[in-house]
């Protein structure tokens, strides 16, 4: 699906070039400018809709952060994780963000796929309510209704969250909901709480004017790696370079709105208008980027660099997949076929600039609880 073109100007070098033009030499026509550098075409997959929690390889192709790594890229929506691992590793993709569950149900069933780092690291799995209710601990749940999206990414955990936490599941009222109006069933009364991610879920329950609980399920050992680069392991073993780029790049991208959340936040709403045709949109979309970028304050990220992947952790991760039940006779590859760090280290925050992301955040974290 990768194939060479010329690279345009970035909006940086445009702005660069406009502002020097008149005083610079007349080129030779020998004479290639530095700019002018073959770039990599290569088609990438959001895990969702573009919202605040993900849109930040837009704004990296937006802002020629790309372009200046060599790579003209293509950034589409997802229809989540599982679905966007299996394009990926379907080649209907070149490179994927994805959330980590996605992929290793993507590698467990046999799926050649790689990740390549990991972006944020918790999945905000959790149970929400709303503040005023008697629901204070998860045991709370029992003899409560819980509303629930059968097929969403959480609702396969909810077992293992139950079980780590002394659920007596017999004892709770689980009702299905359509995904359009989960939030909405526990605003009205409806349900008691519901299970939901955190970085979706929440923002719109804010948004409509409602104080909130949060419970994660990391809290009780059900932990999830969330936002993940990956792409195909034929991929990663053929065209390396083309992986370190598409890395530095994306994570570039990142860093780019952890050190700059409002202007990023803003851009992102000049990128897809549609974030600021209702009253909600863009501070829901505030609230989605802010709980992505607390759960990226981790000491993977911080001691190590953008990226970084703790793998001690990938196996117990992976076995909760396999917990599931959802995959016969999984077959799961080497540690060393599944993920890796090699790519990872070239983009690094400081020490004052970590200070500054966790204040900028500190906010968000009212919410879980």
């Amino acid at each position: 699906m990768t194939k060479s073109t010329s690279s345009k100007l970035s909006r940086r070098q445009a702005l660069i070039l406009g502002s020097s033009a008149l005083a610079a030499p007349m080129l030779s026509l020998q004479t290639r400018p530095l700019w002018a550098q073959e770039t990599t075409r290569v088609a990438l997959t959001l895990p969702w809709v573009a919202n605040g929690s993900n849109y930040w390889p837009m704004l990296g192709k937006e802002m020629g952060i790309y372009a200046d790594n060599g790579i003209d890229v293509e950034v589409s929506r997802g229809f989540g994780s599982v679905a966007a691992a299996q394009a990926v590793a379907n080649d209907q993709f070149d490179f994927g963000v994805v959330f980590a569950s996605g992929n290793m149900l993507a590698q467990a069933r046999g799926l050649d796929l790689m990740v390549l780092g990991t972006v944020n690291y918790d999945a905000t799995m959790g149970i929400a309510t709303l503040a005023d209710s008697p629901i204070a601990t998860p045991k709370d749940l029992e003899g409560k209704t819980l509303g629930m999206v059968p097929t969403s990414a959480e609702a396969p955990f909810f077992p293992a969250f139950a079980a780590a936490a002394g659920i007596d599941t017999d004892k709770v009222d689980i009702v299905q909901v359509d995904s359009k109006v989960i939030e909405r069933a526990l605003l009205d009364g409806q349900v008691d709480a519901i299970t939901a991610i955190g970085s979706s879920s929440i923002p719109n329950i804010v948004a409509a004017g409602a104080d909130l609980r949060f419970m994660l399920w990391s809290e009780y050992g059900v932990e999830q790696y969330a936002a993940q680069i990956c792409t195909r392991r034929e991929t990663y073993e053929a065209n390396p370079d083309l992986c370190q780029k598409v890395v530095d790049a994306t994570l570039q991208s990142f860093a780019y709105t952890l050190k700059n959340p409002e202007e990023s936040i803003n851009e992102f709403a000049r990128i897809v208008p549609e974030v600021g045709l209702t009253a909600n949109g863009l501070p829901s979309a505030k609230i989605s980027q802010g709980i992505a970028q607390l759960v990226a304050i981790r000491p993977e990220a911080i001691e190590n660099a953008l990226g970084y992947s703790d793998l001690e952790k990938i196996p117990g991760m992976m076995q909760g997949v396999l917990d599931l039940g959802t995959i016969e006779n999984p077959v799961v590859p080497p540690l060393e076929q599944l993920i890796t760090n090699e790519f990872v280290g070239n983009v690094t925050l400081s020490a004052e600039e970590w200070d500054a992301v966790r204040s900028a955040n500190a906010e968000y974290a009212q919410y879980f609880g």
